[in-house]
């Protein structure tokens, strides 16, 4: 009786595993997704660009002067959870990868199916809220975290627009679903920020032009 009982619980732990959601973590789907990511813009490294280019998909109008990220010295890394539209601060890491290199550049490697916790495919979760973050391994070293460089003004980082794709969440379940690409993700480009003593000295300086106004 007492193994019938583990054994019943088993199957349920395993068919609640099976049911969980799961999302294609991949930026570049033939037909569906291109969306590579790129280096810092030479000559101004503290801008921040998100959007595609015009050969992305969907077709934007960003440019980007920085070389899309190439290689083991970038990682980047999925971020997301359960339910559409959800704060930015809920969200957990999923799953991390390194770039392609030569005409794959920018693209990550793989094409992985990632759960996501705390969303079913036959529940009231059925979609997820997601988040692309990247940065330069080389400079950070490869045991530092998103919260080690994300207000970094010597490593350059960058993360895409949080964003919902509008098709549920696919997974092995009652009944089977497909799972869904990273539909609403864009291109971003790596940056740093600006070191706190040159943003003081900047609202000095606009306070000042504001106060030499005032007294014309």
């Amino acid at each position: 009786m007492k193994k019938i009982l583990l054994f019943s619980i088993s199957l349920v732990v395993a068919v609640g595993a099976f049911a969980q959601g799961t999302i294609n973590f991949n930026n570049n789907v033939t037909g569906s997704l291109k969306a590579p990511i790129f280096d810092v813009e030479p000559g101004n490294p503290t801008l921040k660009k998100t959007g595609n280019r015009s050969d992305g998909n969907p077709v934007g109008s960003q440019t980007y002067g920085g070389a899309a990220l190439s290689g083991t010295g970038y990682v980047a890394e999925l971020w997301g959870a359960a339910g559409a539209n959800a704060p930015e601060g809920t969200l957990t890491k999923l799953a991390s990868s390194t770039f392609r290199t030569g005409t794959g550049a920018g693209i990550l490697f793989g094409n992985l199916s990632v759960m996501v916790p705390g969303a079913t495919i036959d529940g009231a979760d059925k979609k997820g809220t997601f988040q692309l973050r990247a940065w330069n391994v080389g400079l950070s070293g490869a045991l530092a975290t998103w919260n080690d460089v994300m207000n970094s003004a010597t490593i350059p980082h960058g993360s895409s627009d949080v964003f919902s794709p509008p098709a549920n969440l696919g997974g092995t379940g009652t009944p089977p679903a497909t799972t869904p690409n990273l539909t609403g993700l864009t291109s971003f480009n790596l940056y740093v920020v600006p070191e706190p003593s040159a943003i003081a000295l900047g609202v000095l300086g606009l306070g000042t032009l504001m106060f030499l106004r005032r007294r014309k």
